[in-house]
């Protein structure tokens, strides 16, 4: 199993990196924690700023320091600001660590206050902006007219701009007319060890050892698409066959009664807000995705690092992750018939899935592992410091 680095070459330059990114359960506060953590590991002082301590953010730990952003609810105003709030607290934060780099997660408004906490700054200690896209920030808030402005000016603003797959990338270009580059730097994986072995989790489960362990890991918002999830699995039979474990970013009460329906709540299994899911994706034989739109879906390189080989809907950027019939099975979006077919093929061929399993998990090492993506993260920083350090001189010898 890989773990953070623990040595840092003497050769490599540490940065002092302030993320901000939503602390809640999602892929992009996710990937965002992983990568602070591994850049502590790796000799960088690393700031987290926001609202909330990150879901998956484990403190103390050497170079990595979480800075809450207060948030007041003033009768002035109808809802309470959090852009002006984390603009401020990001500027003193900047200020109070002599911080390199804002490295934003999500555009809005994460970049916008960045680029308003960097204004307050006088020139010689003003950091350089990387926003990283994940998504809806781009698929969802750029088609919104009361958003789009502002999340050109975001974009333009930002001293680099990252997009977790080319799909994402190519979206933002044509929905918000943006010239400037877009560095792809896919999703990576770095898993903890699991503490209990794949045959204790599934007892644990309540799995029997001839049920096929079918999983699903989102945060349950709707563009996750749980109904159609629970209408694909409500097909394959015999519903005794297999059980279907859920882990919840968020509450699965909403969606219930439609279980209910389907007459497969006996076949559930609920777990919300798991911290170690590494515990369960080992545990697993199917990973199961049925979004209606994913720019990259941590989820299922979650599942393939584990051997795991997912069943996804054909959208956005998931044929970039899964080589449909070599690391996983596509299936077109919105057809339940198709994806109960793909699950029932794949649970009687056991050694297909297999293969499967074992290419899916050499992909996730050779292509998405932590080794492979943070250096391009670091080089990245590497030349916005070089740009800040030739900035900062050109002002003192003004």
């Amino acid at each position: 199993m890989t773990t953070p680095s623990s040595h840092f070459p003497d050769s490599t330059r540490r940065c002092r990196i302030g993320i901000t990114c939503y602390p809640s359960v999602g892929g992009s506060g996710i990937l965002a924690t992983t990568l602070g953590e591994e850049l502590a590991a790796r000799g960088h002082e690393v700031h987290f700023i926001s609202y909330e301590r990150p879901f998956r953010l484990k403190l103390p730990a050497p170079r990595v320091f979480f800075h809450p952003v207060e948030i007041n609810d003033y009768g002035l105003f109808k809802y309470p600001d959090y852009t002006l709030p984390l603009s401020v607290k990001m500027a003193e934060v900047v200020a109070r660590h002599d911080l390199d780099i804002l490295h934003v997660h999500y555009a809005v408004p994460h970049a916008t206050a960045a680029i308003l906490a960097r204004a307050m700054l006088p020139e010689s200690r003003r950091p350089k902006v990387v926003t990283t896209l994940h998504g809806t920030d781009t698929t969802l808030l750029g088609k919104d007219p009361g958003y789009a402005p502002a999340l050109r000016h975001a974009l333009a603003s930002s001293d680099a701009v990252t997009a977790v797959s080319d799909f994402l990338a190519h979206e933002t270009r044509r929905l918000l007319d943006v010239g400037r580059t877009i560095e792809v730097i896919p999703n990576f994986i770095l898993p903890r060890t699991p503490t209990r072995t794949r045959e204790q989790t599934r007892a644990d489960l309540g799995v029997a050892p001839d049920q096929l362990l079918l999983v699903h890991s989102s945060n349950l918002r709707p563009g996750k698409r749980i109904d159609l999830l629970l209408e694909s699995v409500a097909r394959v039979l015999p519903r005794e066959s297999f059980k279907l474990l859920i882990l919840a970013g968020e509450s699965f009460e909403p969606y219930r009664p439609l279980a209910r329906t389907l007459g497969i709540e006996q076949s559930l299994i609920i777990r919300e807000r798991v911290v170690e899911i590494e515990e369960f994706m080992q545990a697993a034989d199917l990973s199961l995705i049925t979004s209606e739109s994913e720019s990259f879906c941590l989820s299922i390189l979650e599942a393939m690092w584990f051997a795991c080989p997912s069943i996804s809907t054909c959208v956005g950027g998931i044929p970039e992750v899964i080589k449909d019939g070599e690391t996983g099975v596509l299936v077109p979006f919105g057809d339940p018939d198709a994806f109960a077919r793909a699950i029932e093929d794949l649970k009687n061929n056991p050694p297909r899935r297999a293969t499967l399993g074992q290419a899916a998990r050499a992909s996730a090492h050779t292509q998405f592992s932590a080794a492979r993506i943070v250096p391009r993260y670091e080089a990245l920083y590497h030349r916005m410091c070089d740009e800040r350090a030739t900035q900062a001189s050109v002002e003192t010898k003004k």
